[in-house]
């Protein structure tokens, strides 16, 4: 395309000529509003001129629906905010972008459904389109009588038919809330039911009584059963139904069986409804009643009760059994069929006074008037020990005929037993779990339809018309156990039509849905029928008993009692309400605003803007104005909105002269979400708003002073991309007065790259100039300009800039020296003779680990005495003559020209701060030779001693990288200019960013590796780091630092390419010992601490205002390991008690190790122990493991890590473990006659024979072998377990030789073993001592907190709280 200059010189498109040149934007329309289309897509491809009324048209035309009966919205957004169907802006302008796909949602407007075009109107398409045709009809498919759902059924899974409009189904759905799907069909189900509906309708609130009607089950039932029938929307929430239950929004991600759910509500209702009239509403409509009975098979005598019901459970598969029923008949049949008692199971008659052989069984006395069948699919499978779902097939009719299974003789028989009614707290009694599937053909034996053998055989049936129910609602799973989905399959009994209720969906279903619902297949009912067949079937039905003086009609809304008229005028004002607010929503621009805080520090504040789409700038900017509270700040005529990219800190353009364009122009329309931003502009009242013109790039200028080595804070200028690089330098000394002919322009554009600007022509855009920029420039006389730019004195400033950050240092409590003596005194380091004191003392306790250390360290062995000696005089002469402040101020003439200008003042001296420029890593680095000497006579180490001081930290990796972190990049500019405590800019680096990477240590994430020990020295035997100078400067923290405790906090600025052995070497006259004796801990944002020990990495990951603590203490050297101990204490009810820290390390045995540990815990812990009398031994979690013996090697017998954990453990006799194939195992007795556990004691097996164990067993406690149980204990050490429980919990005496295999998996020390005498009673409790004792069992497994459940998922038991919410036990965690 053809570009030609603008009116700012900027490249724009020519103006096109010819119609036929437009671009043309594609549009991709879905239609959300129909089932059978939302798979569909509607294609337009319109000019890019046309106006987005246009479009509306288009696609009314196309979708067969009225123009303005639909809204369109974005089809890639979150947010469905609707496209303004009135605008006469175009596409492009709109937002639509010209050869690329432009998604879109038709959808609902207002939540009513499109109307369909009629045909007269000529504005639908035919319905005879060609296949060809590129666009293709979506709009609502014919609808017929002879459209079906069972087309809908072409996949395997099950899918419900069509979703058709609301004006044809007439019903409103249920908006999931998560996993509510199960609730939503059941309160679909009530409210199909015209009994429980009209009753619901005539119970009434009581407004003045003491209950919350927020928290009443019944008014929350009752407004959503208003709103689904008299609501215009398509589907409403549930939310305050479950309020009312008391759930908070967990319980919606918590899926339940619908059964129990109707179960729990059911009991609700009733505890709500008690002094009502619909008390009794509940046990009327759903309450059968059954007699569980047992008869002698020798004299008739029968003993029986009555049972009530509100279900009835039929089982799909019975126990044991290789085929499933194929019929709820079946089902039902097999419910009331008796089993016999004999053998073992005889059953004691009261008449015949001996066990005898009987029948036991159920019948039915009374069907209630709603009768419920739940289908039992849900089992457990013993062979795999998982719950299972049976798919079987399982036919279910229309019309049930309940009469066969009916007894209608009297309660009581002459013969038999008198029971009391049982009433509602049986139910649930009445399982056929157990019932046997043998079907009886002996004719002498009653089947349990009469109930006495001597009375007639002819039963007493009533009318069969009396006893047949009608099936009006299936509630259908799809799934397995582990979880699925619930929908509700309901027949209207207003036009006898039958709906699939799927949450928010309602349509039409035919019969052969139903059938669907069957599940399984046709072919056999055998074992595994159901694991190769649809798992969508049928879970619960609900008949009702066709009797036409007590069927019920639908309440319709003129008949609503008068409470009922007022909810619905009350629920019909909050949806208008809802309607004109979600109205205005749609009408509201919702936009970031940002404001630069003109008092509060220049701190950017960002808030979100929402205004009308009508709104002027003038009044958003007044809102702008309160909404960022500047009223008591800045006149409002001294405030703007401008166009604004927070991402490249870019303001794009201002508005003058449109002050009174409505936002909803100005912003483009109303969107979801916008690509800039806007931000509020202030001014001084003497300034002048600067005009932003669309095309400008925004530049921040940093002007450089080379003598004083001042960066000045940012300074914005705008300019164009065409602009030429002298152009621009006339731009800038516009801005800054500075002379344009000696003016150098450095461009920084990310970190680590900035670019001399020399080619006068050249344009800012071929200089790699984008929206947002950033320049450094200076102008003078000086000949630094004749240099090459990587030597010049501007590029070491700019690259000190770059790297150098601040951090905030806290030092220890117990530091030698007040602040003040330490910052004015830099190189004294306050060592003095305490600190000699304790450095020999410390070194002469570690002599030890040292020696092993340099056995273990290889560089140290290869490291010549000769060359040590010379690195320790290069670095004594260097350093003997002149102190830290002697370099910077007078560098010596023959120092190096980087050097020389490396060393010239710092930025802004203080007279209380230090200034080090760091020389290297080795002694002399600290100040004059003869200062070493008397301060640290404990350590002459040399540069390659130092930086072999390396620690393998698992945590530290991600603390120190060698590489730069990523939050460096093109990130600059972040810190705040000027910075805290008047500093004019960033300390600066005096180092080249080439050598710097060329010098970069190599580091290893394993400090025992001796082979990657990393050289600090070139070809020459020159130390790399006498090549680098780094920043470093120290200073007071002054009250204005409300982040950190100023009393005892160093703020550092430092160069964070230095590694952590010069920081710390740096720290040392502040610390006041040596880098050695104190540790350095980085400080996360939780104010968690981990420790850095990796030497040789640099601060790189660290950023401005982190935090350090320093802490006393030595610090780990190559091999070594932190390790924390802990005291095992096996029969204590804490059995873990730290102890203290100490230092492992490599090539150290255990008896080494002991040694080390007597000193610490005589000193620290008060423990006098022998090294004979303790043993360590792993440590994992809470559990004793691996027992170490004395001749044991870290990391050859043992591996270590950092921050290790070990136990020790006191012994009461000498160490009986002697070999590694040795197993020590800790027992305990269980006394079942006393209820009580005995304490641990330890066995020591040499082999992992059970033999052997129980040997030992039986040796300890004196019960013979033959007598002898055993069990593993479960769970982490001490494997805790009621007294209650442990006799039939555990799995004792199992079958196997061997520790070492399923189920023991005893292959380590620490295992735990209870043991009893099978000889052994449990006591004889009375249930009050058993209450008691259960109490004292879960108070004391709850202290030691044992009772941990490993289930990944643990079911939430379903409750619904009748006093608003869950009461909090305080005795519970």
């Amino acid at each position: 395309m053809e570009m030609v200059p603008s009116e700012e010189n900027q490249l724009v498109p020519k103006e096109i000529e010819s119609a036929a040149e437009e671009p043309r934007v594609l549009c991709i329309v879905q239609d959300t509003t129909n089932a059978k289309t939302i798979n569909e897509r509607l294609t337009l491809n319109l000019p890019a001129s046309t106006s987005l009324s246009e479009l509306f048209e288009d696609v009314a035309h196309k979708a067969g629906y009225v123009n303005g009966s639909f809204d369109l919205a974005w089809g890639n957004s979150s947010d469905n905010a609707p496209l303004d169907q009135t605008s006469e802006m175009t596409l492009v302008e709109s937002g639509f972008e010209a050869g690329k796909r432009n998604f879109l949602q038709l959808m609902d407007k207002e939540g009513e459904q499109p109307q369909i075009a009629s045909d007269e109107s000529g504005t639908a398409d035919s319905n005879g389109l060609d296949d060809s045709s590129q666009d293709r009809f979506i709009g609502p498919l014919p609808r017929d009588s002879t459209m079906g759902c069972s087309s809908d059924y072409s996949s395997p899974s099950y899918s419900y038919s069509s979703i058709l409009n609301k004006s044809e189904t007439g019903y409103v759905g249920l908006v999931n809330q998560a996993m509510t799907c199960y609730l939503n069909s059941l309160l679909q189900t009530l409210f199909m039911t015209p009994e429980f509906r009209n009753a619901l309708y005539n119970w009434e609130f009581v407004s003045d009584s003491e209950e919350d009607p927020v928290n009443s089950i019944p008014y929350q039932l009752q407004r959503l059963f208003v709103l689904l029938q008299t609501s215009k929307k398509r589907a409403i929430e549930t939310t305050d139904v479950t309020r009312s239950f008391g759930w908070d929004s967990s319980e919606a991600w918590q899926q339940h069986d619908v059964q129990e759910l109707c179960r729990v509500m059911f009991d609700a209702l009733e505890q709500k409804w008690k002094q009502t009239e619909q008390a009794d509403l509940i046990n009327q409509l759903y309450q059968g009643k059954l007699k569980d009975y047992v008869r002698c098979l020798e004299c008739g005598y029968e003993s029986w009760r009555i049972d009530t019901y509100l279900d009835i459970p039929l089982v799909i598969r019975p126990f044991g059994a290789s085929q499933a029923f194929g019929s709820v008949e079946e089902a039902l049949q097999a419910f009331v069929q008796p089993e016999t008692l004999d053998g073992p199971n005889q059953y004691f008659c009261e008449r015949c006074k001996k066990k005898c052989d009987a029948r036991k069984g159920l019948r039915f006395l009374h069907f209630p008037y709603l009768l419920t069948l739940q289908l039992k699919r849900f089992d457990f499978d013993y062979s795999t020990m998982h719950r299972i779902k049976l798919n079987n097939r399982m036919t279910f009719p229309e019309e049930l005929d309940m009469s066969p299974f009916i007894d209608v003789e009297d309660e009581k028989s002459p013969q038999t037993e008198s029971c009391t009614d049982s009433g509602a707290e049986n139910e649930g009694s009445c399982h056929s779990d157990q019932m046997s599937n043998d079907f009886c053909t002996d004719d002498g034996v009653d089947e349990g339809i009469c109930l006495d053998n001597t009375s007639s055989t002819e039963r007493v049936m009533k009318p069969k018309s009396s006893l047949t129910f009608e099936l009006f609602s299936v509630m259908v799973h799809s799934g397995s156990a582990a979880g699925g989905h619930y929908y509700a399959c309901i027949k209207s009994f207003s036009d006898g039509q039958w709906y699939s209720f799927n949450d928010q969906h309602v349509s039409k279903i035919t019969q052969d849905d139903i059938r669907k619902t069957y599940g399984g297949s046709s072919g056999s009912r055998g074992y595994y029928a159901g694991a190769f067949t649809s798992s969508t079937n049928a879970y619960m039905l609900m008949y009702r008993l066709k009797d036409t003086t007590r069927n019920a009609k639908y309440m319709e809304v003129e008949d609503f009692p008068v409470h009922i008229q007022r909810l619905v005028q009350k629920e019909k004002e909050s949806e208008e309400q809802e309607k004109r607010q979600r109205e205005i929503e749609r009408n509201t621009c919702k936009i970031k605003l940002f404001c630069m805080h003109p008092v509060k520090k220049m701190m950017m504040m960002e808030n979100k803007l929402e205004v009308h789409k009508d709104k002027t700038l003038r009044e958003a900017t007044e809102m702008a104005y309160k909404l960022m509270d500047l009223e008591d700040v800045v006149p409002l005529v001294c405030c703007r909105l401008v166009k604004y990219d927070e991402f490249h800190e870019y303001l794009e353009r201002s508005y003058e002269g449109e002050e009174d364009m409505p936002m909803g122009l100005l912003l483009g329309g109303v969107k979801s979400s916008y690509m800039f931003d806007l931000l509020l502009e202030t001014r001084q009242p003497d300034q002048v708003f600067q005009p932003y013109k669309p095309g400008e790039v925004m530049v921040k200028v940093h002007v450089v002073d080379l003598k004083s080595e001042i960066i000045a804070p940012p300074l914005s200028v705008r300019a164009y991309l065409n602009q030429t690089v002298t152009e621009f330098k006339q731009l800038i000394a516009q801005a800054t007065g500075l002379p344009a002919e000696t003016m150098r322009i450095v461009l920084e554009r990310c970190y680590n790259d900035i670019r001399l600007l020399y080619v006068p022509n050249k344009t800012l855009k071929a200089e790699g100039f984008f929206r947002s920029n950033k320049v450094f420039v200076e102008s003078s006389d000086s000949t630094d300009d004749q240099v090459t730019f990587t030597d010049s004195l501007l590029w070491k400033l700019l690259d000190r800039y770059g790297n150098t950050i601040r951090l905030f240092v806290s030092l220890p409590e117990q530091s030698p020296g007040s602040l003040a003596n330490r910052t004015s005194c830099p190189k004294g380091g306050g060592g003095g003779a305490d600190s000699e004191d304790s450095l020999e003392g410390s070194k002469g306790c570690r002599k030890s680990v040292e020696a092993i250390l340099e056995e273990s360290t290889e560089k140290l062995k290869n490291l010549s005495l000769q060359q040590q000696q010379a690195l320790s005089t290069r670095g004594g002469q260097k350093s003997s003559g002149h102190s830290d402040f002697d370099h910077i101020d007078s560098p010596a003439p023959e120092t190096d020209p980087i050097s020389q200008t490396s060393q010239l003042p710092p930025i802004s001296s203080l007279p209380d701060c230090h200034v080090r420029a760091v020389s290297g890593a080795g002694a002399g680095a600290c100040g004059g030779s003869s200062d070493q000497e008397h301060q640290f006579p404990s350590e002459e180490r040399s540069d390659s001693d130092l930086n072999n001081d390396r620690s393998t930290s698992s945590v530290d990796s991600d603390i120190l990288s060698s590489s730069h972190s990523s939050d460096t990049l093109c990130n600059a500019d972040n810190g705040p200019l000027p910075l805290a405590n008047g500093l004019d800019s960033h300390s600066i680096t005096s180092s080249r960013r080439s050598k710097a990477h060329e010098a970069k240590k190599e580091t290893w994430d394993t400090a025992e590796e001796d082979s990657g020990t990393d050289s600090e020295y070139d070809e020459n035997g020159k130390s790399k780091a006498e090549m680098q100078y780094l920043y470093f400067r120290a200073e007071s923290c002054t009250q204005e630092d409300e982040a950190v405790d100023w009393q005892k906090c160093l703020l550092v600025h430092v160069d964070k390419r230095i590694t952590l052995a010069m920081f710390k070497q740096n720290l040392e006259p502040f610390v006041g010992v040596t880098s050695t004796q104190f540790k350095v801990f980085r400080v996360y944002s939780n104010n968690q601490e981990f420790e850095s020990v990796r030497l040789n990495e640099t601060l790189s990951s660290f950023s401005d205002d982190n935090k350090i603590t320093i802490r006393l203490g030595r610090a780990l050297k190559k091999g070594e390991y932190r390790v924390k101990v802990y005291q095992l204490l096996i029969n204590d009810p804490e059995p873990c008690k730290f102890l203290v820290d100490t230092v492992f390390a490599k090539g150290m045995t255990v008896k080494q190790s002991k040694e080390e540990l007597l000193p610490l815990l005589k000193e620290q812990c008060k423990l006098n122990l022998t090294i004979d009398r303790f043993r360590l031994r792993k440590k994992t979690w809470k559990n004793p493991g691996t027992v170490f013996l004395d001749y044991h090697v870290y990391e050859e017998d043992i591996n270590i890590s950092s921050n290790w954990e070990v136990f020790l453990e006191v012994l009461e006799e000498p160490e009986r473990m002697k070999s590694m194939s040795h197993l020590a195992v800790l027992t305990r007795r269980w006394c079942p006659s006393q209820m009580k556990l005995e304490p641990f004691q330890e066995v020591v097996l040499e082999s992992s024979s059970v033999e052997e164990l129980k040997e030992k067993l039986s040796e300890i406690s004196g019960i013979l072998l033959e007598n002898l149980d055993f069990a593993k204990g479960r769970g982490t050490f001490p494997c805790d377990i009621s007294v209650l429980e442990i006799h039939q919990d555990l799995d004792w005496n199992p079958k196997v030789s061997t520790l070492n295999v399923w189920p023991l998996y005893i292959c380590d020390d620490g295992a735990v073993v209870f043991y009893r005498d099978s000889r052994e009673e449990p006591m004889e409790l009375s249930e009050e001592e058993r209450n008691e004792l259960m109490k004292k069992e879960s108070s004391r497994l709850l202290k030691t907190g044992h009772r941990v459940s490993y289930s990944p998922r643990k079911e939430k038991a379903l409750k619904i709280y009748l006093d608003g919410g869950p009461t909090k036990d305080p005795g519970q965690e």
